[in-house]
């Protein structure tokens, strides 16, 4: 999922073309106060002009507690609903801020006959945030994923500024372990407990590949399904750690054709090249099997 500001719509083209499987424009925290509603103008444009393919397409407005978040909302899904899949609401504390937001797009579908439900993608960026992070994953239909705000989350616990982004990447100096398992971690399972998609923090040193790969393997082997980039530069590596290897395949197979023989269908567990393989085993497989069949990997 790549952030790109809202009223850069060179950036926009770029994002269109690469291979970022969302692109999100961004009228928050990379649009300077002075240019919030030329940023409206320019997404609005460039949400009309640009052909965004397969592209799942998702704007990110501004927190329900400035002045600019009403009209974000208003000036750009009246205008582009249609061509809008998510919505993405920066530092959600509560179930408040959900429907603040869900009853905006209500009125607004009412009003455009839009035909189809644009989802929302709730930020957990404040400590607030994560201690009510059960009830915000399940406080509407409409929300699609939960993704970790790192920076903002740093702030908000007061670690000070640990890097020049503030976006995780010196984190190994830093600390003996994954730095932010815990707050992922159970963003994952209030995500997970309600069907909906999870997705990691951005890596600020857009240079820092090794980093990124870290990073995204760790979110990965957590739960997450996907992870933010700011950069190009980052995309295939984010794609390549997501995307189930030959290895995880051919495990998944041998799996799931051992379930189907006559001597070992209907049996609880057994045993796969000398490991003991349980229903719990073959659930995991056919997830992996599912999201490669849906890559066309297989």
């Amino acid at each position: 999922m790549i952030s790109v500001p809202g009223h850069i719509q060179a950036m926009h083209v770029k994002a269109a073309k690469s291979h970022a499987d969302v692109v999100m424009l961004d009228l928050e925290d990379s649009v300077p106060p002075d240019q919030k509603a030329n940023a409206r103008a320019t997404a609005i444009k460039s949400l009309a002009d640009i052909d965004w393919g397969r592209k799942t397409v998702a704007v990110r407005v501004n927190a329900s507690d400035t002045r600019f978040a009403y009209k974000d909302v208003i000036h750009v899904v009246e205008a582009a609903g249609p061509i809008i899949d998510i919505l993405v609401i920066p530092k959600v504390n509560s179930l408040k801020e959900i429907h603040f937001f869900s009853g905006l797009l209500d009125g607004i579908q009412m009003e455009k006959n839009m035909a189809q439900d644009i989802r929302i993608q709730a930020s957990i960026e404040t400590a607030q945030g994560l201690e009510a992070v059960s009830a915000i994953a399940g406080a509407s239909q409409r929300l699609h994923s939960l993704v970790f705000g790192i920076a903002d989350y740093s702030a908000s616990i007061g670690v000070g500024l640990t890097s020049v982004s503030g976006h995780g990447e010196s984190d190994d100096e830093l600390y003996p372990g994954h730095r932010w398992h815990y707050p992922i971690s159970k963003m994952v399972a209030a995500a997970k407990a309600n069907t909906l998609l999870a997705i990691d923090a951005t890596h600020g040193d857009f240079k820092d590949l090794d980093g990124l790969r870290r990073s995204a393997a760790m979110a990965r082997a957590i739960g997450c399904d996907g992870k933010w980039v700011i950069h190009p530069a980052q995309i295939d590596t984010v794609n390549q750690v997501f995307t189930p290897s030959e290895q995880e395949i051919a495990r998944a197979r041998s799996i799931i054709e051992a379930v189907g023989t006559a001597e070992i269908s209907g049996r609880g567990a057994f045993a796969i090249e000398g490991k003991m393989v349980d229903q719990a085993t073959v659930r995991l497989a056919k997830l992996l099997w599912e999201q490669a069949s849906h890559l066309g990997l297989v």
